[in-house]
């Protein structure tokens, strides 16, 4: 089993930028000392849900603070760059980390961010399968042009190749963040792991996998390929002597955390979005996830596990919103409950 930390750079109520940044940084490099598996890193625009706005930049710092740590973004929102910028900034990362990038893209979702970012509201509703493809075909071929009505150039070469890496891998694993159907389909006819939300329970997880499934054999892909492919499950973890402390600690920070960065998003259409209840999806996560005694935290993710076929997690551990109590968190988590997993 392959546990990570999930890496929002939250802005908790009277908490500054900067101090949401650099917990963000702190967790990562704790997260290698306590022998976790990776860190994932969210990327918002004009939000404080989230104050992460390239989490290819921050993959790039956090690379270099690290010698181990698989290093993933969760995810580079594609509709709100051109997939030939995103894909050299992850080949170059791939290159020069020895292969400890991984990529995770999505969709996003249809915020003012399209409207800033000048790539409109078609990029969002209908461009996402396009620039997929032509990011992965930057990232695998040795020279790529476009033809089409996003995007169109003349054949260039691709540098660096991710392929010419000394690496066990030939360039940057890509991994798609999927919430419906259809980019459950979208990510298994290519071949793509999933990265499962938050929101979800081990019920909808396991039936997405089987979607999966399904369609990537339906679309010729190999046994092998199904079989391995390494989906991830996002997830919240706090860990404390006692379960109740943990949900506690929780329901306290999380829902002014959420209320102030869920109410600060602002569709680019005017089009009226609901916004979950915060104090409810705080105690929805709380069933859902490793939140508890270290016992109980290790049993959630082995049942999981076991439900949905998925052995990798990304798992918000700043959800206290504290710094130090964050740093605890982690330690904890790879000192008391990764070795009930092993």
């Amino acid at each position: 089993m392959r546990v990570g930390s999930f890496v929002l750079a939250a802005q908790f109520p009277g908490q500054g930028q900067g101090e949401a940044l650099h917990r963000a940084v702190r967790t990562a490099e704790v997260a290698e000392e306590a022998g976790l598996d990776a860190v994932w890193l969210a990327e918002h625009h004009f939000v404080p849900y989230g104050t992460c706005p390239s989490a290819i930049t921050l993959a790039a710092l956090l690379l270099g603070r690290t010698r181990r740590l698989r290093v993933g973004t969760a995810v580079s929102v594609l509709p709100t760059v051109h997939p030939v910028a995103l894909g050299e900034q992850a080949a170059l990362l791939h290159v020069t980390s020895g292969g400890r990038l991984t990529l995770g893209v999505g969709r996003g979702g249809p915020w003012v961010d399209l409207e800033v970012f000048g790539t409109g509201l078609e990029a969002y509703e209908s461009g996402f399968p396009d620039s997929l493809d032509l990011l992965l075909r930057w990232l695998r071929e040795p020279s790529v042009s476009a033809s089409g009505p996003r995007f169109g150039f003349r054949e260039v070469p691709v540098v660096p190749q991710p392929a010419q890496a000394l690496t066990e891998v030939p360039g940057p694993e890509v991994i798609v963040a999927c919430t419906s159907p259809a980019s459950v389909r979208l990510a298994a006819e290519r071949g793509l792991p999933m990265l499962l939300g938050m929101h979800a329970g081990d019920e909808e997880k396991a039936e997405m996998v089987a979607l999966w499934r399904r369609t990537a054999r339906e679309a010729g892909r190999a046994d092998e390929e199904i079989r391995d492919a390494a989906h991830v499950s996002a997830g919240v973890c706090q860990i404390a002597d006692r379960s109740a402390d943990a949900a506690e600690s929780l329901l306290k920070a999380m829902p002014g955390w959420l209320k102030q960065g869920l109410d600060a998003h602002v569709t680019v259409d005017g089009r009226t979005r609901r916004m979950r209840d915060p104090l409810a999806y705080t105690e929805l996560l709380c069933g859902l996830h490793p939140v508890g005694d270290p016992r109980r935290c290790a049993d959630r993710l082995a049942a999981t596990a076991e439900r949905t076929g998925i052995s990798r997690f990304a798992l918000l551990v700043e959800g206290s919103g504290d710094l130090a109590a964050t740093e605890e968190n982690v330690r904890r988590l790879g000192a008391e409950v990764l070795p009930q997993l092993a």
